[in-house]
């Protein structure tokens, strides 16, 4: 079931396909440059939904655009200014409107950058069986959804491709795949972008408990912010006047399908359930939400 509104799927034919992504589908404009379109695609738990949800794909343009501007004086990121339209045929502009950036092709490092300033999600299932997430030492006696004492960490994973699951990796790991040096820049960058951006969005009533980040470097071994950025996908937005310590608060991001879908007699492989019309309206309602109080 995917709405007459909703953009499943991405069907440019003046530029050659490069990848279909969880969420994003990616075509080829020449070299140096990539289009990239956010479809309303919605995947959880690694596997993309039957469903779409009309209008995603146009927030979190809206959104990761809003922050790549507002975080460029941290690091450069990949976009180019180019519009959109200006690169497809005439009759597919619909398609792009909106919902898509001219990138610079970049190469992607092997990793995802997530930084966590509150113990939840896995992390919490880690610092229960170990004391630590992802090996870093944290202290006792931490609840469900408390912020982090010492401030915000880097927790690296592994980008899995579609259908496999991310696993949280020890930074030594890191270390081996991308060198000392680049390793402490990744890490030093991802939390001086999520330290700004949390502040930011705690002024205006979110918490962000954690969130992703990707980079890529040019030819020059330059880093640059890449793919999308702390968006509801990418990112666990909390309602700060709900939040309270010992509890999972509610959440602007996706977690509320997650919640959905673990109720469901399914095992997190394809194909996932379709969702239903209330799930749909709800998630589209809070990620609006999420938008209007960072933006606004």
């Amino acid at each position: 079931m995917t709405h007459s509104s909703a953009l499943f799927e991405s069907h440019i034919k003046s530029l050659p396909l490069l990848h279909r992504g969880k969420v994003r589908d990616i075509y080829t404009v020449d070299t140096d440059k990539l289009l990239i379109i956010q479809t309303d695609r919605l995947s959880a738990f690694d596997v993309i939904l039957p469903t779409a949800v009309p209008g995603k794909g146009k927030l979190l343009t809206a959104l990761s655009d809003f922050w790549f501007k507002k975080l460029a004086h941290i690091i450069p990121n990949h976009l180019t200014g180019i519009p959109p339209e200006s690169v497809v045929a005439e009759n597919e502009r619909e398609q792009v409107r909106d919902r898509a950036f001219v990138i610079r092709r970049l190469r992607p490092l092997p990793i995802e950058a997530i930084v966590r300033g509150y113990v939840v999600g896995s992390g919490w299932k880690d610092y229960q069986q170990t004391g630590a997430i992802c090996g870093i030492k944290l202290p006792a006696g931490l609840k469900l959804a408390e912020k982090l004492p010492n401030g915000a960490i880097f927790t690296p994973s592994t980008k899995a491709v579609t259908g496999a699951h991310d696993e949280n990796i020890p930074l030594s790991e890191v270390e081996n795949q991308l060198g000392k040096a680049l390793t402490a820049k990744v890490s030093e960058k991802a939390i001086q972008l999520y330290v700004e951006a949390a502040k930011y969005a705690e002024q205006r009533g979110i918490i962000i408990a954690d969130t992703k980040f990707e980079f890529g470097l040019d030819n020059t071994e330059r880093l640059y912010l890449i793919d999308e950025v702390l968006t509801p996908d990418s990112s666990r937005f909390w309602p700060a006047d709900q939040y309270q310590v010992g509890k999972n608060p509610p959440s602007f991001d996706k977690q509320f399908v997650r919640d959905w879908l673990e109720k469901q007699n399914w095992n997190k492989q394809a194909p996932a359930p379709e969702l239903p019309e209330e799930i749909l309206t709800q998630t589209m309602q809070k990620y609006q939400e999420a938008l209007r109080l960072l933006i606004a």
